[in-house]
């Protein structure tokens, strides 16, 4: 049964019945229909930010943290723009976010009006998708249709900007079922292809120089994923590197764990991924910070990529078995083949004895303090780790050196407790980040490791986490 309702109630009801608890935004012109329609219900709690980009880095750290789409509601011209910057850092970093942005009435459109921007086109390029709506009887298949995308497949934003007169326009409204919906096409691939996980189980089985590469995929694919990567490396006994953003998909303590790879990363990583001679890599894209020079990475190695995003594979490195599907879903693929088909993987100690030489070097020893007394930061760093690892807290970072020394110094032994800005490296995301965390796991311990000049780009989000009263 459908019931006629305005634009912005539409909106309203879209959220709650997509099980939206929490909206990160700020009120303008534009969208005020749709702040009165929240004001008088309680399901869906607005956070009010003191900067839109507050909102969408604060919609990202809750969904990274949660698993849930974080959503934002900002205003027409200047709100849009001010949120580019979060919606850019989620594209890069795969977080599923929905950004709902005020416009000015159809009319306007084209006019140069108060407050207006061509937001559709502005937002193009940092955007899975994006809408303008001038019809508001399609308002609701357009929610429940971006919420849809921005949660599956490869993970990433979704804008809707939504004209004042739409809002407040009457159209009868539906719970739409996302199937039915025609998405011109978008049907992202799951589910791998047999035949080449079977060819790259038998890459692996036949190694004698393994390793596996993870990358944020692991950790988009849900907790599940990072419990059969644990019980694929114990069967294969390869040793596990990661990129930054995939830090806690294998527990630090794991014996089998190398490191963080690339520029930044531990000797024994980078050398093992130089000398291997099959590469398995788990939701990478093969970053510039992790590869180097293209044609010295990895130079001697069988190469098998699993990717959900089918324009990642072959983008950078050409590989071997290229298979395109839900990292996850892959993972419990090929330890059913493996088991199945009773593998053994061969004598790896003269491969892990190579490693030890390389471990031995201690790449990432420090001094606890320097001449002058001071504490060397990664001193601190460890020392919070030893004081809080027990809690396993949830721990954000701005962009910089101390994001580095963050990620080699605090071990993590569980998915979703490190977020940090990986692909735009954006400085001023940590803070919105842990407020964001914080208000999805209320219970749990929530720390920003910040650097000086960085916490100072959003430094007016402490106002937010006052205001709300955040520990």
């Amino acid at each position: 049964m459908t019931k006629s309702m305005t634009g912005a109630r539409m909106v309203v009801q879209a959220l709650k019945d997509q099980g939206v608890e929490v909206v990160f935004g700020y009120p303008g012109g534009a969208v005020l229909p749709i702040y009165d329609e929240i004001f008088q219900q309680e399901k869906v709690e607005h956070i009010l930010v003191r900067h839109e980009q507050g909102a969408t880095h604060a919609a990202e750290g809750y969904a990274r943290s949660t698993g849930k789409p974080g959503v934002v509601l900002v205003t027409s011209g200047p709100g849009a723009t001010n949120a580019i910057t979060g919606i850019a850092d989620a594209m890069m970093d795969s977080i599923p976010m929905v950004v709902i942005t005020g416009q000015v009435g159809t009319p306007l459109i084209g006019t140069d009006a108060f407050q207006e921007c061509d937001t559709v086109g502005i937002t193009r390029h940092v955007t899975k998708h994006n809408y303008l709506v001038k019809d508001p009887a399609k308002l609701g298949d357009i929610i429940h249709e971006a919420f849809h995308i921005a949660t599956s497949g490869r993970p990433g934003p979704v804008v809707i900007d939504l004209p004042k007169d739409v809002q407040v326009a009457t159209a009868p409204y539906r719970r739409t079922n996302v199937n039915a919906l025609p998405h011109r096409g978008y049907k992202p691939q799951v589910k791998g292809d047999l035949a080449q996980i079977e060819e790259a189980v038998e890459l692996l089985a036949n190694a004698e120089r393994p390793m596996i590469y993870t990358g944020g995929g692991i950790i988009n694919s849900g907790p599940a994923a990072s419990m059969v990567l644990r019980e694929l490396a114990k069967l294969t006994g390869a040793p596990v590197t990661s990129t930054l953003m995939g830090l806690g998909a294998l527990p630090a303590s794991s014996p089998q764990w190398l490191g963080m790879l690339g520029m930044h990363g531990t000797f024994e990583a980078n050398m093992a991924m130089n000398q291997c001679d099959v590469m398995l890599c788990l939701g990478a894209r093969f970053d510039d910070r992790v590869t180097g020079r293209l044609d010295a990475f990895s130079p001697h190695s069988k190469k098998i990529h699993v990717d959900i995003d089918r324009g990642s594979i072959n983008k950078i490195v050409r590989v071997d078995v290229p298979i395109i599907g839900d990292v996850g879903r892959v993972l419990e693929d090929m330890v059913k083949l493996w088991k199945a088909r009773e593998y053994q993987p061969r004598d790896l100690k003269p491969w892990w004895n190579t490693i030890k030489t390389w471990r031995d070097r201690n790449c990432l020893a420090y001094p606890a303090s320097v001449e002058s007394g001071e504490i060397v930061p990664q001193h601190a760093i460890r020392k919070l780790w030893e004081a809080t690892h027990r809690q396993q807290p949830i721990i954000t970072t701005e962009v910089g050196q101390h994001q580095m020394w963050a990620a080699q110094h605090f071990d993590f032994e569980s998915p979703n407790k490190w977020l940090t800005s990986g692909g735009l490296g954006t400085m001023g995301y940590g803070l919105p980040a842990a407020i964001g965390a914080q208000l999805g796991n209320p219970d749990k311990l929530v720390i920003d490791i910040a650097g000086d000049a960085s916490i100072q780009m959003n430094i007016q989000e402490l106002g937010t986490a006052t205001q709300y009263r955040l520990p």
